[in-house]
């Protein structure tokens, strides 16, 4: 087993930091601050960040076949020109659910946006139940609605022969399981193939590695945990120094390390002294295993 070293990459004490996607091409890490409402590129290269604002809380940010990006934004899916910092929607869901959001999307290996929806927090996992739904927008950009009664949409990936969809609504302190038809998008058959123990705490962002294991990491549990969705069992705990960590990604030149973002929102003053780098993003080196380039929107 190699050595296992975490650093802080990024100390941007971000509010909410997700979705961590490597964007080969740029050669950079991007992801996004969802209460702060900005977009971010962080570069192996310079070490520093470049962030573009925007007008609500952007909560996934996915590569696009074309080009540049593509986000969701409050309760929109929307394309991002990067050089130009324009943002322009492309379809909008949930409009009887003034109080609802995005959170977490990722795109499927055919090049389908997945991505769900939730209720505004009142505070940090407290908010109005079984507000939310998942989506998916197509390339021909039309949208799917999956299925609703939705808490915390969150991590998602597919499995590496492209038959299961993984799924985790983070309240159910669960990881499912659904069967997956690449050929439609259609998802059905859901199942359970882990429970969360106590202080993992709360299931969030998700990603697959190149042995077809899975990565989760764990809202307020300050770990990601390596799963064998096989047998459901836990096969590895890697702990950072903080406890909001909220999604992670394999990335940099041959995907072997990973980047895990975390969150500083409902920390009071003696937590962030506590871990002065909340809000920031981690890299992982060390874990002897790769994982899987992110597929970018077909649209």
């Amino acid at each position: 087993m190699s050595s296992i070293k975490i650093e802080c990459i990024a100390d941007e004490s971000y509010r909410i930091g997700e979705s961590p996607v490597w964007d080969e091409k740029e050669g950079v890490l991007l992801c996004v601050d969802i209460t702060g409402r900005k977009v971010c590129r962080w570069s192996p290269v310079t070490k520093q960040v470049q962030a573009i604002s925007v007008d609500a809380p952007v909560s996934s940010v996915a590569l696009r076949k074309s080009g540049d990006y593509v986000v969701t934004l409050g309760t929109r899916f929307a394309a991002l020109k990067w050089k130009e910092q324009l943002v322009t929607t492309i379809a909008h869901v949930d409009k009887d659910k003034t109080n609802n959001r995005f959170n977490d999307g990722k795109v499927d290996p055919a090049g389908r946006y997945f991505a769900g929806t939730m209720a505004e927090e009142i505070r940090p996992a407290v908010l109005e139940r079984h507000q939310g739904s998942l989506y998916t927008l197509n390339s021909d950009l039309s949208v799917v609605k999956h299925f609703d009664k939705v808490d915390i949409s969150n991590g998602l990936d597919w499995s590496l022969d492209h038959k299961t969809f993984f799924y985790i609504d983070s309240l159910s302190y669960s990881v499912d399981a659904f069967d997956y038809d690449i050929q439609t998008g259609k998802i059905g058959n859901r199942r359970s193939i882990y429970r969360l123990e106590k202080e993992e705490s709360i299931p969030d962002g998700m990603c697959i590695d190149t042995e077809g294991k899975l990565w989760v990491a764990c809202y307020d549990g300050g770990r990601v945990i390596r799963l064998d969705p096989e047998t459901g069992k836990r096969l590895q705990t890697v702990k950072l120094p903080v406890d909001k960590t909220t999604s992670c990604c394999f990335g940099g030149k041959d995907y072997s390390e990973m980047y895990v973002t975390s969150a500083s929102d409902g920390m009071d003053k003696e937590w962030l002294s506590r871990q002065p780098q909340a809000g920031g993003v981690f890299k992982i080196t060390g874990l002897g295993v790769k994982g899987v380039p992110p597929y970018p929107f077909a649209g």
